[in-house]
């Protein structure tokens, strides 16, 4: 180098000392490569280094830090990033490293400065910020509000996502950032079932962190292992399982931590009743303050809340699978009847507690008459369902012996279900079908309390079947039912159904009559698989809290 060229160079460097130290507050200059080049007064005092101890280093290695004065990874660093870009940025979110080893949060400013197109330097502005004081510890107060808040909030729903969720919006963002659910299921198989943040005010759920976990092993001593084998509740960070990985859950660990920036963490069992369940962990990343020893007995006091919830909620759900499992199976198969197009549908209710009465049944006589019924067993637990069993199986018995009209039968089987079936009352239509001597199909029938059967011509005229109406079954009713007969016109299709699809919450059965109805007759040119999947999706009320069964047959056109 000349001395020409140095002396160009020093005045080079003066005047950008000139104009950073013009600028009124810290300032400094860094190359392409994320160099210091220059810095003035005001940055050297607010970064506690000299010039010397500045210029010429790496701006990203030697100042920008995470709020707990760790290294930042350079993917993270939007101060970085902006420079490396050629854009400009700002930020209120910055901390940078000072020379005594203390971290200052600052504000930021980040933009392309210098000769030449693109710029090739960054200038970057910092003005120093006061954070808020650490939130005060949870007062006893708050936190018998807090458990109060969860018992109610957990206790009212008998679904476990919901419970979930409910948990999650407790603790996020009021006691972490995070909050981690992993649930043992049936099969002893774990499930990391919520991975939720705090964004803004909203809870962001990380779906890529959840999914299924490797097995729990019995002898790791890592507090997430311990919490899912319920034997104690436990602290962790980042540095926990830098370490070789003790299980695979270690290395699922290890990658939520990289993951979410938490630098701390409390983990405690979820227990039911003499049971593990799971276990939730608590989170904190953007929060400064690690959990410590006083913050498990809260942890301990919500899941043992949490984990009599989940209790209640599984066994709820495992009773409705067990109901609508039991009450699928004990379903027909339809039989096949040369002409007739048959299907049927079962639809349980959303909630467990109203699965179970609903039936549906068609099968072929002794004298080759076919034999439709529909009807509803009054309750709405397993109770129902064997009930339904037992009617429908005594109904068979007796229309198969009974060659008489439908009335007679289901005579028969009201005096039997008092006596026999553990049916308290019940609804039902009982109809035959047979073939006129004129080759038309006619349907004859008797309803017992149940709604009329709904006819629907091939040209979309609808009406329903109101004649052959008496009391329901289970009532001792000394009166003899009366039967009803109507010639079905080809091409017509016949809809049995269930109360569940009239009826609703704020709604008259009138109303839900006329909706069926309209619906069905709009549908009567479409094929009966079609016809039957869109009158269930269009006619079911809004707010149905009941299950649904239905059973349309068409004659031949």
């Amino acid at each position: 180098m000349t001395d020409t060229e140095a002396v160009d160079m020093a005045g080079e460097r003066d005047e950008v000392v000139r104009l950073l130290e013009a600028l009124g507050t810290g300032a400094y200059l860094a190359d392409e490569q994320g160099r210091i080049t220059g810095v003035n007064a005001r940055a050297e005092e607010l970064l506690g280094r000299s010039v010397g101890e500045l210029v010429g280093r790496d701006a990203h290695d030697l100042l920008h830090r995470d709020r707990r004065g760790e290294r930042l990874p350079r993917t993270r660093c939007r101060i970085r990033e902006a420079g490396a870009a050629g854009r400009t940025a700002q930020g209120a979110d910055a901390w940078m490293e000072r020379g005594d080893g203390s971290v200052l949060p600052v504000a930021w400013l980040a933009t392309p400065c210098g000769p030449g197109d693109p710029p090739t330097a960054t200038l970057v502005l910092l003005h120093p910020r006061h954070e808020a004081p650490p939130p005060p510890p949870f007062s006893e107060l708050a936190r018998l509000a807090l458990l109060a808040e969860t018992t109610t909030t957990l206790t009212s729903t008998l679904d476990v996502d919901e419970a979930l969720h409910r948990l999650v919006g407790l603790v996020v963002p009021r006691l972490a950032d995070w909050a981690v659910v992993d649930l043992i299921t049936e099969r002893d198989e774990v499930w990391r079932s919520a991975v939720v943040h705090a964004e803004n005010g909203l809870l962001v759920h990380r779906e890529e962190l959840q999914g299924p976990m490797p097995p729990v092993p019995q002898e790791s001593s890592m507090p997430l292992s311990r919490a899912l084998r319920g034997v104690a509740s436990g602290l962790a960070g980042p540095e926990t399982y830098q370490g070789p990985p003790d299980s695979g859950i270690a290395v699922e660990q290890r990658r939520l931590f990289d993951a979410t920036g938490m630098h701390s963490a409390a983990i405690a069992p979820i227990r039911g009743a003499g049971e593990v369940l799971g276990a939730l962990t608590l989170g904190r990343s953007e929060q400064p303050e690690p959990f410590t020893e006083a913050d498990i007995g809260l942890l301990e006091d919500i899941t043992r809340r949490a984990g009599l919830a989940l209790a209640n909620a599984r066994l709820y759900q495992r009773q409705r699978k067990v109901a609508e499992t039991m009450q699928r199976h004990l379903l027909p198969q339809l039989p096949t009847v040369p002409g007739l197009d048959m299907t049927a549908r079962y639809l349980p209710a959303p909630d467990a507690s109203h699965v179970g009465g609903d039936w549906y049944d068609a099968f072929t006589l002794a004298d080759g008459a076919t034999a439709l019924a529909i009807g509803d067993v009054v309750g709405h637990d397993l109770d129902a369902a064997a009930g339904m069993a037992q009617l429908r199986n005594m109904l068979r018995a007796y229309a198969w012996a009974e060659q008489g009209p439908p009335s007679r039968v289901v005579e028969w089987l009201d005096r039997a279900s008092l006596h026999i079936a553990e049916v308290s009352m019940a609804t039902m239509a009982f109809g035959r079908m047979t073939v006129a001597g004129d080759g038309h199909w006619e349907l004859s029938w008797t309803n017992a309390g149940h709604p009329p059967p709904l006819l629907v011509t091939h040209d979309g005229v609808a009406r329903y079947l109101t004649e052959g109406h008496g009391v329901l079954l289970g009532i001792e009713a000394h009166e003899r039912r009366s039967d009803a007969t109507v010639a079905l016109p080809p091409g017509s299709t016949l809809v049995l159904y269930t109360d569940g699809l009239i009826e609703s919450p704020g709604h008259s059965i009138d109303e839900g009559l006329h909706r069926l109805r309209r619906h069905a007759a709009s549908l009567a040119h479409r094929r009966l698989e079609s016809f039957t999947d869109q009158l269930l999706r269009r006619a079911r009320p809004p707010g149905n809290e009941d299950d649904v069964a239905l059973l349309a047959v068409r004659v031949p056109d």
